[in-house]
């Protein structure tokens, strides 16, 4: 049986929020929560994080699944727990370093390309896809009848978090294993497996992005967050055809950012 909101928080089973629950419902008090929990450690659930970490690569919607819950539970589709963000935010500095070890980087030249992928690959990038997401899904594919619900934007930089992760281990750990002796070389061998890499972990983020949008029962036509995959797969093509290595233009990116 799935958990259920209390009947308190209810006013007359009518749906309502009272006006003391609303006022801790707002988005600037989830905000507070979210920060206040990011500085306490004893209170972050590292196990459940884990826990989601390891599904979304073996069975992501059993992650989204979670997201219900939280939402009949705690009146609220995002994580109110930070704690998938600090194991995100380790293994991102983790494979960073390992990242520039591989590319012969020394130490602040390593230091740049960790606050380049943090602030930039990670959070930038990310605050400018859930916002981007947020709007379209608000705007286009909430379902009319169903105009009172919206979707939150920590749920759409959730999402993001959640379709960022598979992506950050399929391209800043597994391909550093072939990048010295495989993918950096000019043999037709490195460019095939360099870009089937890039195929799998953007192909991920595309189906983790569009499992967390079709989650929400109030939104309309998610299929279309899936379309992306045709211009995907097409521009996998043309590389491979024209022999473009991307993981090779990635690391000479990299190593132009950092001097």
């Amino acid at each position: 049986m799935l958990p259920t909101t209390s009947v308190n928080s209810r006013n007359q089973g009518n749906g309502a929020l009272s006006p003391r629950d609303a006022a801790r419902h707002t988005a600037g008090a989830k905000r507070y929560k979210y920060l206040r929990r990011l500085f306490h450690f004893r209170q972050m659930d590292f196990e459940f994080a884990l826990w989601q970490m390891l599904y979304l690569f073996t069975s992501p919607q059993r992650v989204y699944r979670n997201f219900h819950y939280r939402k009949q539970t705690k009146d609220q589709w995002a994580r109110d727990d930070p704690a998938f963000l600090v194991l995100l935010s380790i293994w991102l500095c983790v494979s960073t370093v390992g990242f520039g070890f591989v590319l012969d980087m020394g130490f602040f030249e390593t230091i740049k390309l960790l606050l380049w992928v943090v602030f930039i690959d990670c959070v930038g990038v990310g605050l400018l896809i859930a916002t981007l997401m947020w709007f379209i899904s608000n705007k286009y594919l909430v379902k009319q009848q169903n105009r009172d619900y919206d979707v939150e934007w920590g749920y759409a930089f959730d999402v993001h978090l959640n379709a960022f992760y598979p992506l950050l281990v399929i391209l800043h750990f597994i391909q550093l294993f072939f990048i010295n002796y495989v993918i950096i070389s000019d043999s037709v061998i490195g460019y095939f497996v360099g870009n089937t890499l890039w195929l799998i972990a953007i192909g991920y983020y595309i189906y983790v992005t569009f499992l967390g949008y079709s989650a929400l029962p109030f939104l309309k036509n998610t299929a279309i967050l899936l379309y992306p995959f045709a211009l995907l797969i097409m521009l996998y093509l043309i590389s491979l055809a024209c022999g473009w290595n991307f993981t090779k233009m990635l690391c000479s990116f990299y190593k132009y950012r950092v001097k």
